[in-house]
């Protein structure tokens, strides 16, 4: 599996990327700018991420702009919903107005930090990733 971590705080970022290595290969960018161009590239090169793990509360472009940037390059490729990357937002943000637009623009999971590790495995054996 082919996983993209984005996350702003580094510590954060380092301990995602140390725990789903374990699960697969792990990029990790620490904007949302970033993101977009880490997606980019990995369609280019015919290798796309299966998972990606999306901060919401970044500078320059929020979990909420990437999530949509890349919902709207995969319906632009026609890319079915069933083949679309399956997305994990990780936040502390967790009143329910800010999962049900995360969920409206095209989330697989919202995920509230710190991160249980084994609600995360949870969600990703039902997203059919483990």
């Amino acid at each position: 599996m082919k996983i993209l971590i984005v996350e702003d705080d580094f510590a954060s970022r380092k301990f995602m990327m140390d725990y789903m290595s374990k699960h697969g290969e792990c990029d990790g960018t620490a904007d949302g700018e970033e993101a977009v161009e880490a997606y980019i590239m990995a369609v280019e090169d015919d290798d796309p991420y299966d998972l990606i793990c999306l901060d919401i509360m970044m500078p320059a472009m929020d979990g909420y702009q990437v999530l949509k940037a890349i919902r709207e390059m995969e319906n632009e490729n026609g890319v079915a919903p069933a083949d679309q990357v399956k997305i994990i937002m990780m936040t502390a943000l967790s009143e329910e107005k800010n999962v049900m637009k995360a969920f409206e623009m095209g989330c697989s999971v919202y995920c509230n930090k710190p991160v249980d590790v084994e609600r995360l495995e949870s969600a990703m054996e039902k997203l059919g990733l483990l």
